[in-house]
């Protein structure tokens, strides 16, 4: 059987390189001035590998062990993942309208139209809001939450 120092130690890699994956993935719309569909995609790609890279470990081994450990560091490391599955929640409400609006508009299959965002819908100011408070807010949780997990995994594997 796999010792339990082996499976922190495979989930703690795991949720490691996942944080490249976002970062690169955000640096491709970033560094992109005009977000074609084969742009979109790309950056989704990379994003989706970093969030199942991140999200199997909590679901197949952290969350059914934390009964077992409810108390101090692991209540905060369990509040601190969820507020950034909130927040990334909450950015895909933006992201959703975002997507359909320019959808609509075709600027996906064809970017070169000379059109502002917010000229294509009355609440693409909040929407994009919501986007940049959701990705912001599970970055910044994200990280919090990655801390405390790497000071448990001291904790716990190697003191």
């Amino acid at each position: 059987m796999v010792s339990e120092a082996t499976v922190a130690t495979l989930a703690g890699i795991s949720v490691t390189v996942s944080f490249p994956f976002y970062l690169y993935g955000a640096w491709i719309v970033i560094d992109t001035e005009t977000v074609t569909w084969a742009v979109l995609v790309r950056h989704l790609k990379y994003i989706l590998v970093g969030l199942v890279l991140t999200t199997v470990p909590v679901v197949g081994w952290m969350m059914p062990r934390l009964m077992d450990q409810f108390g101090g560091l692991a209540v905060l490391h369990a509040v601190l993942g969820l507020q950034a599955y909130a927040m990334l929640a909450f950015a895909l409400t933006g992201i959703v309208r975002i997507f359909q609006a320019k959808h609509a508009a075709s600027l996906y299959r064809e970017p070169g139209q000379d059109v502002d965002l917010n000229d294509l819908h009355e609440n693409m100011s909040a929407w994009r809001g919501r986007l940049r408070i959701g990705v912001f807010g599970y970055v910044l949780f994200w990280l919090g939450a990655y801390l405390i997990g790497v000071v448990r995994y001291v904790q716990l594997h190697l003191a």
